[in-house]
Protein backbone atom coordinates (compact mmCIF):
# COMPACT_ATOMS: atom_id res chain seq x y z
CA UNK A 1 0.00 0.00 0.00
CA UNK A 2 1.44 2.77 -1.04
CA UNK A 3 -0.94 6.52 0.26
CA UNK A 4 -1.95 6.37 3.45
CA UNK A 5 -3.73 9.47 4.86
CA UNK A 6 -5.51 10.03 8.49
CA UNK A 7 -7.02 13.08 7.03
CA UNK A 8 -7.37 15.35 4.65
CA UNK A 9 -5.43 18.84 3.95
CA UNK A 10 -7.67 21.23 6.69
CA UNK A 11 -7.50 18.17 8.81
CA UNK A 12 -11.03 16.78 8.89
CA UNK A 13 -11.27 12.84 8.75
CA UNK A 14 -11.49 10.73 5.56
CA UNK A 15 -14.91 9.51 5.21
CA UNK A 16 -13.88 6.05 4.79
CA UNK A 17 -17.54 4.66 4.67
CA UNK A 18 -18.37 6.39 1.91
CA UNK A 19 -15.26 5.62 -0.06
CA UNK A 20 -15.62 2.43 0.66
CA UNK A 21 -19.77 2.74 -1.02
CA UNK A 22 -17.72 4.61 -3.60
CA UNK A 23 -15.27 2.14 -4.49
CA UNK A 24 -17.39 -1.16 -4.28
CA UNK A 25 -20.01 0.48 -6.78
CA UNK A 26 -18.21 -0.86 -9.63
CA UNK A 27 -15.44 -3.28 -8.47
CA UNK A 28 -15.66 -6.38 -10.27
CA UNK A 29 -14.66 -9.48 -7.54
CA UNK A 30 -12.47 -12.48 -8.60
CA UNK A 31 -14.45 -15.71 -8.23
CA UNK A 32 -13.06 -18.33 -7.79
CA UNK A 33 -14.15 -21.51 -9.77
CA UNK A 34 -12.85 -24.68 -7.22
CA UNK A 35 -15.41 -27.15 -7.06
CA UNK A 36 -13.16 -29.28 -4.74
CA UNK A 37 -13.47 -26.98 -1.76
CA UNK A 38 -16.24 -25.74 0.36
CA UNK A 39 -17.40 -22.68 0.51
CA UNK A 40 -17.85 -20.02 2.97
CA UNK A 41 -18.15 -16.35 4.29
CA UNK A 42 -17.22 -13.63 6.21
CA UNK A 43 -18.20 -10.18 6.88
CA UNK A 44 -16.10 -6.53 7.14
CA UNK A 45 -18.53 -4.72 9.05
CA UNK A 46 -17.76 -0.68 9.02
CA UNK A 47 -19.38 1.41 11.75
CA UNK A 48 -18.63 5.34 12.58
CA UNK A 49 -17.90 5.55 15.92
CA UNK A 50 -16.41 8.44 17.96
CA UNK A 51 -16.13 10.61 14.64
CA UNK A 52 -14.15 7.57 13.04
CA UNK A 53 -14.66 4.64 10.61
CA UNK A 54 -14.16 1.19 12.31
CA UNK A 55 -13.85 -2.29 11.64
CA UNK A 56 -15.12 -5.25 13.39
CA UNK A 57 -12.84 -8.15 13.92
CA UNK A 58 -13.04 -11.10 17.05
CA UNK A 59 -11.08 -12.57 19.16
CA UNK A 60 -11.69 -16.31 19.04
CA UNK A 61 -12.20 -18.32 21.80
CA UNK A 62 -9.60 -20.89 23.33
CA UNK A 63 -12.93 -23.64 23.00
CA UNK A 64 -13.36 -23.27 19.25
CA UNK A 65 -12.39 -26.44 16.96
CA UNK A 66 -9.86 -24.66 14.97
CA UNK A 67 -8.10 -20.94 15.16
CA UNK A 68 -7.87 -20.86 19.28
CA UNK A 69 -7.15 -17.36 20.07
CA UNK A 70 -6.78 -16.14 16.39
CA UNK A 71 -8.37 -12.60 15.19
CA UNK A 72 -10.94 -13.12 12.60
CA UNK A 73 -13.68 -11.32 10.89
CA UNK A 74 -17.90 -12.87 11.75
CA UNK A 75 -18.21 -15.48 9.15
CA UNK A 76 -18.04 -19.56 8.80
CA UNK A 77 -19.04 -22.20 6.44
CA UNK A 78 -21.84 -22.33 4.33
CA UNK A 79 -24.96 -23.87 5.85
CA UNK A 80 -27.49 -26.30 4.08
CA UNK A 81 -30.29 -23.67 5.18
CA UNK A 82 -28.14 -20.26 3.76
CA UNK A 83 -29.53 -19.09 0.60
CA UNK A 84 -26.60 -17.50 -0.40
CA UNK A 85 -23.52 -16.46 0.39
CA UNK A 86 -24.39 -13.36 1.62
CA UNK A 87 -27.21 -14.96 3.83
CA UNK A 88 -24.26 -17.03 5.48
CA UNK A 89 -21.95 -14.03 6.57
CA UNK A 90 -25.34 -12.12 7.74
CA UNK A 91 -25.83 -15.21 10.15
CA UNK A 92 -22.57 -15.81 11.23
CA UNK A 93 -22.48 -12.12 12.36
CA UNK A 94 -25.70 -12.92 14.33
CA UNK A 95 -24.81 -15.91 15.96
CA UNK A 96 -20.85 -14.59 16.32
CA UNK A 97 -21.66 -11.05 17.79
CA UNK A 98 -25.39 -10.32 18.08
CA UNK A 99 -25.57 -8.14 15.45
CA UNK A 100 -28.91 -8.51 13.41
CA UNK A 101 -29.48 -8.92 9.61
CA UNK A 102 -31.39 -6.17 9.36
CA UNK A 103 -29.21 -3.41 11.31
CA UNK A 104 -26.41 -4.18 8.55
CA UNK A 105 -26.61 -2.45 4.73
CA UNK A 106 -24.19 -5.26 2.46
CA UNK A 107 -22.20 -2.69 0.17
CA UNK A 108 -20.33 -5.15 -1.64
CA UNK A 109 -18.02 -7.83 -1.86
CA UNK A 110 -14.03 -8.57 -2.31
CA UNK A 111 -12.13 -10.95 -4.24
CA UNK A 112 -12.79 -14.89 -3.14
CA UNK A 113 -9.92 -15.96 -1.54
CA UNK A 114 -8.72 -19.89 -1.23
CA UNK A 115 -7.85 -21.02 2.69
CA UNK A 116 -5.25 -23.44 3.74
CA UNK A 117 -7.81 -25.21 5.57
CA UNK A 118 -9.46 -25.83 1.63
CA UNK A 119 -12.38 -23.40 1.90
CA UNK A 120 -13.18 -20.79 -0.61
CA UNK A 121 -14.45 -17.47 1.11
CA UNK A 122 -16.10 -14.74 -0.12
CA UNK A 123 -15.52 -11.68 1.74
CA UNK A 124 -18.72 -9.35 1.69
CA UNK A 125 -18.69 -5.73 3.14
CA UNK A 126 -21.46 -4.30 5.38
CA UNK A 127 -22.54 -1.10 6.72
CA UNK A 128 -23.38 -0.85 10.26
CA UNK A 129 -27.16 0.93 10.72
CA UNK A 130 -26.94 1.61 14.63
CA UNK A 131 -24.35 3.03 16.87
CA UNK A 132 -22.90 2.47 19.45
CA UNK A 133 -23.89 -1.12 19.05
CA UNK A 134 -24.37 -3.65 22.13
CA UNK A 135 -22.87 -6.55 21.25
CA UNK A 136 -23.50 -9.91 22.30
CA UNK A 137 -20.59 -11.98 21.98
CA UNK A 138 -20.99 -15.94 21.92
CA UNK A 139 -18.88 -17.32 24.80
CA UNK A 140 -18.93 -20.23 22.77
CA UNK A 141 -16.88 -18.63 19.72
CA UNK A 142 -16.12 -14.84 20.83
CA UNK A 143 -13.53 -14.11 23.75
CA UNK A 144 -13.26 -9.82 22.31
CA UNK A 145 -14.87 -8.03 19.81
CA UNK A 146 -12.60 -5.02 19.27
CA UNK A 147 -12.71 -2.29 16.50
CA UNK A 148 -9.85 -0.10 15.23
CA UNK A 149 -9.82 2.53 12.99
CA UNK A 150 -9.52 2.13 9.37
CA UNK A 151 -7.05 5.12 10.23
CA UNK A 152 -4.78 3.05 12.62
CA UNK A 153 -4.92 -0.14 10.36
CA UNK A 154 -3.63 2.57 7.48
CA UNK A 155 -0.50 3.62 9.67
CA UNK A 156 2.70 2.09 7.94
CA UNK A 157 3.66 1.66 11.12
CA UNK A 158 0.86 -1.12 11.61
CA UNK A 159 1.55 -3.06 9.17
CA UNK A 160 4.03 -5.99 8.57
CA UNK A 161 5.22 -8.37 5.72
CA UNK A 162 5.88 -11.14 7.03
CA UNK A 163 8.13 -14.14 5.13
CA UNK A 164 7.76 -17.50 4.73
CA UNK A 165 8.43 -20.62 2.54
CA UNK A 166 5.03 -22.25 0.86
CA UNK A 167 6.00 -25.19 -1.86
CA UNK A 168 10.02 -24.50 -1.84
CA UNK A 169 9.37 -20.42 -2.78
CA UNK A 170 9.18 -17.23 -0.92
CA UNK A 171 5.95 -15.27 0.25
CA UNK A 172 4.89 -12.31 1.68
CA UNK A 173 2.12 -12.39 4.22
CA UNK A 174 0.29 -9.00 5.69
CA UNK A 175 -0.04 -9.04 9.30
CA UNK A 176 -1.48 -5.50 10.96
CA UNK A 177 -0.93 -4.29 14.83
CA UNK A 178 -3.80 -3.10 17.03
CA UNK A 179 -2.12 -2.88 20.68
CA UNK A 180 -1.69 -5.71 21.78
CA UNK A 181 -3.17 -7.72 18.94
CA UNK A 182 -1.73 -9.28 15.74
CA UNK A 183 -3.93 -9.71 12.86
CA UNK A 184 -2.73 -12.34 10.45
CA UNK A 185 -3.42 -15.20 8.41
CA UNK A 186 -6.87 -15.03 5.93
CA UNK A 187 -7.82 -12.41 7.99
CA UNK A 188 -5.11 -10.18 7.45
CA UNK A 189 -5.01 -10.81 3.48
CA UNK A 190 -8.46 -10.22 3.26
CA UNK A 191 -7.85 -7.06 5.37
CA UNK A 192 -5.24 -6.04 3.13
CA UNK A 193 -6.71 -6.23 -0.15
CA UNK A 194 -10.11 -3.98 1.01
CA UNK A 195 -7.49 -1.32 2.45
CA UNK A 196 -5.58 -1.35 -0.78
CA UNK A 197 -9.40 -0.81 -2.41
CA UNK A 198 -9.77 2.67 -0.17
CA UNK A 199 -6.45 3.79 -1.29
CA UNK A 200 -6.13 3.23 -5.41
CA UNK A 201 -7.16 5.60 -7.66
CA UNK A 202 -9.08 3.02 -10.09
CA UNK A 203 -10.59 -0.25 -9.23
CA UNK A 204 -7.63 -2.07 -10.50
CA UNK A 205 -4.07 -1.88 -8.83
CA UNK A 206 -1.22 -0.99 -10.95
CA UNK A 207 1.08 -1.75 -7.68
CA UNK A 208 4.14 -4.15 -9.17
CA UNK A 209 4.24 -5.44 -5.31
CA UNK A 210 0.81 -6.08 -5.11
CA UNK A 211 0.18 -9.51 -7.36
CA UNK A 212 -1.81 -11.71 -5.67
CA UNK A 213 -1.88 -15.31 -5.76
CA UNK A 214 -4.63 -18.24 -4.93
CA UNK A 215 -4.13 -17.89 -1.11
CA UNK A 216 -4.13 -14.06 -1.09
CA UNK A 217 -0.04 -13.71 -0.36
CA UNK A 218 2.28 -11.44 -2.30
CA UNK A 219 4.67 -13.21 -4.74
CA UNK A 220 8.46 -12.58 -4.10
CA UNK A 221 9.68 -15.52 -5.92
Amino acid sequence: MSERHTGSDNHQPIDYINRSRERLLTYEPNRLHRPDTMPAAVLLLLSRLAGEDRLLLTVRSHTVEHHKGQISFPGGAVHAADSSLEMTALRETWEEVGVRPEDIEIIGRLDEMLTISNFVVTPFVGVLSKVPYDYVASLAEVAEVIEPSIAHLLQPANLRLEEREVDGRVSRSPAFMFHEHRIWGATARMLHEFLRLLEQTSNHSTDPEAAIDGRGEERTS
